[in-house]
C-alpha cells in the first residue's frame, strides 16, 4: 500500500521515515514535513492512504485530487480538519487517535491554570527584563475552595476532575452523558451548561469540536459568567468565539484566560503566506488572525502553541496508534473509525 505521512517532523513524530518503514514493512512510504495541501497533493496523487495531524485541511478538493485514496488517518483526537461526510460518499475510511494522552492534556490544563493563578510567566518576565523583585503586581490566588466548571467529562475531563480534587476544589461539570457512578466516586456535581457557566470561578473546556458546538462559549454565554471568571481551553479554538472572548476580557467579566488553542490557528501558522496574498482567505479569516494577535498580547492571557498533547509518552502513544490504525485498515480490520 502506498502511504503518505504529512506534518511528520515538525508536528508529531520527530522520527525518520526509516522507523515508519520498519513498522510498516512492504508498504511504500513517503514522509513530508509540510502539511497536505493543493500545492503538494499532486506529488502523492496515487497514494491509497494518508496520515495527517491537525493543520492539514483534507477537504473535497484534496480528496478529489487523490483518486486512489481509501484511508485517512488523523494522528489526533480531533478530526474536524477532515471532511468526513464527503469521505463517506467516496467510501473512504477515516480513523483517529481517540486516546493518547488524557492525563497529559489534563496536566497541561493545570499548568495553564497555575501559571495564571500565580502569575508565573509575568513574574519570570519581570525578572528577566527588569531584574525586578517587587512582588506587588504578582498577587495571585489559591485554587483551594474555588469552583471549577468542567465542560466535557470524557477521558481528559475526568482526569481534570481527579486533579482538581487533589487541590480541594469544588467541581461542577456539564456533559451530554451523565455518569452518576463517576459523579459519586469523585464527589462532584453534574449541572446544566447554564449553571456551570454562571456558577464557576474557573471554566475549562474539554469537548470535541463539531459544527453543533461551534462557539459553544459565545457573547451571550460569557455575559452570564461570574465576574472575574478565568477560562482555560486546551480543546479546540472554535469552541470559543474569539471576538466574544476579547469583549469579555476587556469588560472585566473574564479576569484571565489560558489558551493552548486558538480559533483560526491554521491561518496563524501560515501568517506570512496570508499577508503576502499567496493564499485565498476571507475577510473573516483576516479578522480572526488579527484577534489572535490581540489575545496573545493581552497581559492577562497565557497562550501556548497547541502543545498540551506534546509529551514524550503521549507522542509515543500517537505513533503506536497511528501505525495500528494503518495496519488495521490494510488487514481489512479497521480500528478507531470516526
Amino acid at each position: 500500500m502506498k502511504i503518505a505521512f504529512f506534518e511528520v517532523f515538525n508536528e508529531i513524530y520527530n522520527v525518520e521515515s526509516e522507523m515508519l518503514e520498519r513498522f510498516l514493512p512492504g508498504d511504500e512510504i513517503a514522509c513530508f514535513e509540510e502539511k497536505l495541501g493543493m500545492e503538494n497533493v499532486s506529488s502523492v496523487g496515487d497514494v491509497e492512504a494518508v496520515s495527517v495531524f491537525t493543520v492539514s485541511l483534507v477537504n473535497k478538493e484534496i480528496i478529489d485530487s487523490l483518486p486512489n485514496l481509501k484511508f485517512i488517518n488523523v494522528s489526533a483526537t480531533g478530526f474536524d480538519n477532515v471532511d468526513t461526510e464527503y469521505c463517506k460518499t467516496k467510501g473512504i475510511k477515516v480513523s483517529n487517535v481517540p486516546a493518547y494522552g488524557s492525563n497529559t492534556v489534563a496536566e497541561f490544563t493545570f499548568a495553564l491554570l497555575l501559571n495564571i493563578s500565580r502569575r508565573i510567566s509575568q513574574a519570570n518576565n519581570q525578572l528577566r527584563q527588569d531584574d525586578d523583585f517587587n512582588a506587588k503586581s504578582l498577587h495571585g490566588f489559591d485554587l483551594k475552595g474555588k469552583t471549577l466548571g468542567v465542560i466535557g467529562t470524557g477521558k481528559i475531563g475526568r482526569n481534570v476532575i481527579k486533579i482538581a480534587n487533589g487541590f480541594e476544589m469544588n467541581v461542577i461539570a456539564y456533559d451530554n452523558f451523565v455518569d452518576k457512578k463517576f459523579e459519586a466516586e469523585m464527589q462532584f456535581s453534574y449541572k446544566s451548561l447554564e449553571d456551570v457557566i454562571s456558577q464557576s470561578d474557573i471554566i475549562t473546556v474539554h469537548v470535541p469540536y463539531s459544527k453543533k458546538n461551534h462557539y459553544l462559549l459565545n457573547k451571550e454565554k460569557i455575559s452570564k459568567m461570574k465576574k472575574g471568571v478565568y477560562i482555560i481551553n486546551t480543546a479546540r479554538g472554535g469552541l470559543i468565539d474569539t471576538d466574544a472572548l476579547i469583549w469579555g476580557l476587556k469588560e472585566g467579566i473574564i479576569a484571565g484566560a489560558g489558551l493552548d488553542v486558538l480559533e483560526g490557528e491554521r491561518q496563524l501558522k501560515e501568517e506570512v503566506k496570508i499577508l503576502s496574498g499567496s493564499l485565498n482567505n476571507t475577510l473573516e479569516e483576516y479578522r480572526t488572525l488579527l484577534e489572535d494577535h490581540v489575545l496573545i498580547d493581552m497581559p492577562n492571557v497565557v497562550v501556548t502553541p497547541h502543545i498540551a498533547f506534546y509529551s514524550k509518552e503521549a507522542v509515543d502513544n500517537i505513533i503506536k496508534t497511528t501505525i495500528d490504525n494503518i495496519k488495521g485498515f490494510a488487514s481489512g480490520n479497521p480500528i478507531n473509525l470516526v
